[in-house]
């Protein structure tokens, strides 16, 4: 049951009291306060009740599943209360086991569906809370949940397909960078010791190979810390509001991969921008809500100026082509879409053509990859390689006369 500190006064004295209490939603907390003379001042749920899902996450995975089931479970009439006590059974995530049987203890308690869901951000943002209460607000709750399933599912493919097709180079750089660092520690001195003793001067690329070899044995314990430093200082700064917007005006500008974080942003913008106008939410609180979600600080920024725009009456495709962060051809589009009337059909049509173009990117860009990377294997061991038996082929001018 949740936990609620409060800050009240006797109302025959007027002594402050601060303490707390357990109730099953803020109402009932104040209802039982009343019931004893208490004039409430103030009221919170305890931090230790909201953050309770601080210890783990929920895999985007799950969330498709409950979302999916609980559709399907209103959908054939059963109770909210019901359908939440049978997930929260059947559901194998300990933490999202929990937050289903937080949420259904809430809305037991008289809270509605999305003001339960609204106490767990971590787990449901506010893109998910909206479509739920405006689900709610029209009487379409089991349709609203299953574009959200829909949406989710879509959301979910498309980060499956960026993953896999970036874990392979990943790899293989990373053994790359593996073995480099063994050959220059353990391979090439050995190397360096015997050509050593020739007592003749070496080649230049053996010389240097050598001499970086040593280097890097002699500052490894340096080199790895400062390495594992720069790049946690990166993700860090990249954190920070002027890492964050440097990030994403570079990311979407670089070559290939570029183009693919462009895609996905606007993919991203259009999805979300269809399914909360076909939800009902209004166009206003829509792109306040896509502008949260978009994962650019960029084109965040557009869609926060274009929604000022739009407040002044100006049109969606308008206020939006002012940006040249929205393609004209989407902008074309959306504005086929408003004369139709039909522009939440036409922003999903935008979003499943996007999607088409970036698995086509990314299998294309995973084919070129591999070459390259076999290539770059090649040009670094096969360099070390010829740099150490360079000597091996001039063996009668490296050996001194005696």
């Amino acid at each position: 049951m949740p936990s609620f500190s409060y800050v009240a006064r006797e109302s025959g004295t007027g002594r402050e009291i601060r303490s707390s209490l357990e109730a099953q939603s803020e109402q009932a907390a104040i209802a039982a306060l009343l019931n004893r003379n208490l004039l409430v001042v103030s009221i919170q749920e305890k931090m230790s009740r909201k953050g309770k899902t601080a210890g783990g996450k929920v895999a985007l995975a799950d969330l498709v599943v409950f979302t999916r089931q609980l559709a399907t479970m209103i959908d054939a009439g059963l109770a909210m209360v019901q359908s939440l006590q049978a997930l929260a059974e059947q559901t194998t995530n300990k933490v999202m086991r929990d937050v289903i049987k937080d949420v259904c203890s809430r809305v037991e308690g008289g809270d509605s569906f999305s003001e339960a869901l609204m106490k767990h951000p971590k787990v449901f943002n506010k893109l998910y809370v909206c479509m739920v209460a405006a689900g709610e607000r029209g009487g379409l709750l089991a349709e609203i949940l299953a574009r959200l399933a829909t949406y989710l599912e879509n959301t979910a493919r498309l980060r499956k397909k960026v993953k896999s097709a970036m874990m392979y180079p990943t790899v293989v750089t990373l053994v790359a960078i593996g073995i480099t660092i063994f050959l220059l520690v353990k391979v090439v001195p050995v190397f360096g010791d015997v050509y050593k003793g020739f007592g003749a001067k070496l080649p230049g690329p053996t010389l240097w190979l050598i001499n970086f070899s040593n280097a890097v044995r002699d500052y490894l314990l340096y080199i790895l810390p400062a390495a594992i430093g720069a790049v946690y200082g990166w993700f860090a700064w990249i954190k920070t509001k002027a890492g964050r917007e440097f990030w994403d005006r570079t990311r979407i500008k670089l070559p290939i991969f570029g183009a693919i974080a462009h895609k996905i942003c606007l993919a991203r913008f259009t999805r979300t921008l269809a399914s909360l106008i076909r939800s009902g939410v209004p166009i206003l609180e829509v792109l306040q809500i896509v502008s949260n979600t978009v994962g650019n600080v960029i084109m965040e920024k557009a869609i926060r100026v274009a929604a000022a725009d739009i407040e002044r009456g100006e049109s969606i495709s308008i206020a939006l082509g002012k940006h040249p962060i929205f393609p004209s051809m989407i902008i074309r589009m959306i504005t086929a879409g408003e004369q139709t009337g039909k522009i939440e059909q036409m922003l999903e049509r935008i979003s499943n053509f996007l999607d088409e173009e970036i698995e086509a990117t990314l299998s294309g860009l995973t084919s070129l990859i591999e070459p390259l990377l076999i290539v770059f294997l090649g040009i670094t061991v096969g360099g070390i390689a010829i740099c150490m038996f360079l000597p091996i082929f001039k063996m009668s001018e490296l050996i001194a006369p005696r």
